[in-house]
């Protein structure tokens, strides 16, 4: 398990503090543009991910669980008592383990384009076919045709910042949340008994985690904010980057009154 001084993370702003974690094969860069917006009105803490940007790896045979750990260590370590963690994809999977673990820590938190049902048995077995594919052909491959298609629309401006982004990841870290990814529990049970709000940001078009899904994830909820954006795939904060941060924005001032 890794201490907390090996996630990387940026700190910016004053007030509450809000905690952005990024998806799969993204680092906190993806949030760049976001934190500067949120910051005016809160402390936005956005975390590299185990093995992803400049934090260190975890070793070998991880789970979501463990990553996690990792950025509740961090919480502890920056002495927050309360939070509110919002993560896209991956790094919602991140966020419902860690309001699992340690509940009193969370005021609210965000699901951006996230599920807490675990991996179908047709999505393990294209994990395992990811898993495979990178094993024999390295990362560069992977993700030059596994980034556009989370876009709407592939020649978005932005496809190739996010297809950079994850050029940077290194096939160890690629594999190991694949994995990670495939084995990981279903949480619903996390929703149904938080008793704060919970935030849901589906895209209109997204086939990764279908807005559908989210509906019926929204009404195991207390208090659920569910948000459908229109003529958005899987990559919200680029595609409706205003209409997004306002949803959060909107979402984190009604969560902290």
């Amino acid at each position: 398990m890794p201490e907390a001084s090996d996630v990387f993370h940026t700190d910016q702003g004053t007030g509450f503090p809000v905690i952005l974690i990024h998806g799969f094969c993204e680092t906190h860069e993806v949030w760049t543009r976001f934190a500067k917006l949120l910051s005016k009105d809160f402390r936005i803490i956005s975390v590299d991910l185990p093995g992803f940007g400049k934090s260190k790896s975890l070793p070998a045979n991880f789970s979501v669980a463990d990553a996690a750990a990792s950025i509740n260590k961090l919480l502890t370590s920056l002495k927050i008592k309360q939070c509110i963690p919002i993560g896209h994809s991956l790094g919602g999977y991140v966020t419902l383990a860690m309001v699992n673990q340690q509940p009193e820590l969370f005021s609210a938190f965000g699901l951006f384009h996230s599920t807490a049902y675990a991996d179908s048995e047709e999505r393990k077995a294209s994990r395992n076919k990811v898993i495979e594919f990178v094993k024999n052909n390295g990362v560069a491959p992977f993700i030059e045709s596994f980034i556009p298609p989370l876009f709407y629309n592939k020649a978005h401006p932005d496809v190739p910042f996010a297809v950079n982004m994850a050029l940077q990841t290194k096939s160890e870290t690629l594999i190991g949340y694949a994995k990670a990814m495939r084995d990981r529990p279903d949480l619903t049970s996390v929703i149904q008994k938080f008793n704060h709000a919970i935030m849901f940001i589906a895209g209109e078009k997204d086939t990764v985690i279908p807005m559908d899904t989210l509906q019926k994830q929204a009404n195991l909820a207390v208090n659920p904010h569910l948000n459908i954006v229109l003529d958005v795939a899987h990559m919200g904060m680029f595609e409706k980057e205003t209409e997004t941060a306002n949803l959060i924005h909107g979402f984190l001032v009604k969560a902290t009154i």
